[in-house]
């Protein structure tokens, strides 16, 4: 758990994966690539959205008032692994497979 920009923000590695937003409020994820994040904006419109700030950068702003649950999971866990060393995700989807906890 860090800061970023004054607000409470998420990092791995040094590398931040989502923070929190005001004017508006939203939650700030890391996507994979910019494909990804138009697919996003253009799928679900209602819960995706972006500023010029974030133009030509791998990020979107999720509503988190109308984002499901599973899919903010969902979200998150993306963020993590493309922030995440290659060791940290091998050894967590080992435990994922071997039935354990994240």
């Amino acid at each position: 758990m860090a800061t970023s920009y004054g607000t409470p923000a998420l990092r791995v590695n040094g590398k931040g994966m989502c923070r929190l937003r005001t004017d508006p409020d939203a939650l700030v994820v890391r996507v994979l690539d910019l494909a990804d994040r138009e697919a996003l904006l253009r799928g679900n419109p209602r819960v995706y959205f972006s500023t010029p700030h974030y133009d030509g950068y791998p990020y979107v702003l999720v509503r988190l008032d109308r984002v499901g649950r599973r899919e903010l999971a969902e979200l998150l866990e993306d963020a993590w692994r493309i922030r995440a060393p290659k060791r940290l995700v091998a050894a967590f989807d080992s435990r994922q497979g071997a039935g354990g906890a994240a």
